[in-house]
């Protein structure tokens, strides 16, 4: 384990190095040391539009539990596992700047081919799940600002009439089509970072006192202007076509050092760069049980 997180600093020393060079293809395959957890996708791996087919008469348990499944064994894009570099500055009172580099996937996480994918929303206890397993975390509001900002490309978002039907597999498909016609119109390539396609779930303090929800925020119209202002309405095991996980690498280059996410989150120095709350307990994700 310790040989593996010094190769993955050598490496990501050497992308900063490279990155401020603007060699930026080279640093992206250094990058891709933070995905090595995830198993390689099978040949036979169930496509999206075969996932879709293959949950679309379970009930939401049972699809909650086919997501992780299918994520846990690696069924999921090549082009996901190629994490996009984002820069996050905070200038502290004492006139000091902090600078952190984060490393996220390029778009929402999916199920199935670079050919053939599903963005697949899902609820707080499953994304949780495939971020501890992976060595990955949920974003705060500010890096979901941050990664708008930073994109490539910014998709327009495309509400759907609200109703029962925003939480089948039905709706899950037909958004993800409508997602990848505007992608394809745009010019936008596998890879590339790309936002506005949904909305994100997020860490927050205020599930530390609305324990058993789910935070949601984003899906922005432009800067400054999410659609979703930051919420905790919702149970814990909600989800809709509208939401997306971003997965964000739980490893961060802040001062020239590596360090885990978490640990900055909860150092009240440094937390500020990566949170525009200060420090966030994660003790909340703990607690697993909610209401729909």
């Amino acid at each position: 384990m310790l040989r593996n997180v010094i190769a993955v600093f050598i490496s990501l020393m050497v992308f900063s190095h490279l990155a401020s060079s603007g060699e930026r293809t080279g640093a992206a395959v250094r990058a891709e040391e933070l995905t090595r957890s995830i198993p390689a996708r099978g040949g036979q791996d169930l496509t999206g539009s075969q996932f879709a087919q293959y949950v679309s008469k379970m009930n939401p348990q049972g699809r909650e539990q086919a997501i992780r499944d299918q994520i846990f064994k690696g069924n999921l894009p090549e082009f996901l596992r190629k994490l996009v570099p984002v820069e996050l500055h905070y200038d502290s009172p004492s006139g000091k700047n902090i600078t952190a580099t984060i490393f996220v996937t390029p778009d929402y996480l999916a199920i199935g081919s670079d050919a053939d994918f599903l963005r697949i929303p899902m609820s707080l206890p499953t994304a949780t799940a495939i971020a501890d397993r992976f060595g990955f975390i949920l974003p705060t509001k500010k890096i979901v600002d941050a990664i708008y900002l930073q994109s490539r490309h910014h998709l327009v978002p495309q509400p759907l009439p609200a109703g029962p039907q925003m939480r089948s597999t039905t709706w899950y498909w037909t958004h993800n089509q409508m997602v990848e016609k505007q992608a394809h119109s745009l010019g936008v390539r596998l890879g590339e970072l790309v936002s506005g396609d949904k909305k994100d779930l997020v860490i927050t303090n205020r599930l530390a006192f609305n324990v058993g929800r789910v935070a949601i925020y984003g899906w922005h119209r432009g800067p400054g202007q999410p659609i979703q202002p930051l919420s905790t309405v919702h149970g814990i095991n909600y989800a809709d076509y509208s939401h997306g996980i971003r997965l964000i690498s739980d490893m961060a280059l802040i001062a020239g050092q590596l360090r885990p996410i978490r640990d900055i989150l909860r150092d009240a120095s440094a937390a500020k760069v990566l949170s525009d709350e200060g420090p966030i307990s994660l003790d909340y994700l703990n607690h697993r049980d909610g209401v729909e």
